[in-house]
């Protein structure tokens, strides 16, 4: 993954995960902290939030591309929106995409963006982040977006 593909999906995964330095319930119930990290009752400064979310990028790369050698020959926007599918439902979930992520392997990518736009996810998650995602899938480029 090149450094301007992470810093975007690092930016991404902060706006669709959210900065919390108290634990919370997510939307099903786990205690939630940092940037979309599961823990329960513990505080976190946002050095500590980061760190975290350095850690679980790198985490989602490497199981992503172990399960999914191809996933490393994408080009850096489309292996982007893999990993924050992965970030966001883990390896088995996204692994049950079979003819979602069959498409991607194969290069089209209009059926993969069909794809993700038929599941529970696309209806499950904030609009922006599923909206954006599929985008990602469907063109190969980041969506226009202010880097302020």
């Amino acid at each position: 993954m090149t450094d301007d593909a992470r810093e975007r999906l690092r930016q991404h995964l902060v706006v669709d995960e959210g900065l919390r330095l108290k634990p919370y319930r997510d939307t099903v119930g786990k205690t939630t902290i940092g940037i979309g990290r599961n823990l329960d009752d513990v505080g976190i400064t946002a050095a500590e939030a980061y760190a975290l979310l350095e850690h679980d990028i790198d985490t989602a790369v490497k199981t992503l591309v172990a399960r999914f050698p191809w996933v490393a020959r994408l080009d850096p926007v489309r292996q982007s929106c893999l990993v924050n599918l992965t970030f966001n439902m883990g390896i088995a979930r996204l692994s049950q995409f079979v003819n979602t992520l069959a498409a991607v392997e194969r290069g089209d990518y209009d059926a993969a963006a069909d794809g993700l736009m038929a599941s529970k996810w696309y209806r499950q998650v904030q609009p922006s982040r599923s909206y954006r995602l599929v985008r990602m899938m469907r063109t190969g480029q980041y969506p226009n977006e202010d880097r302020a």
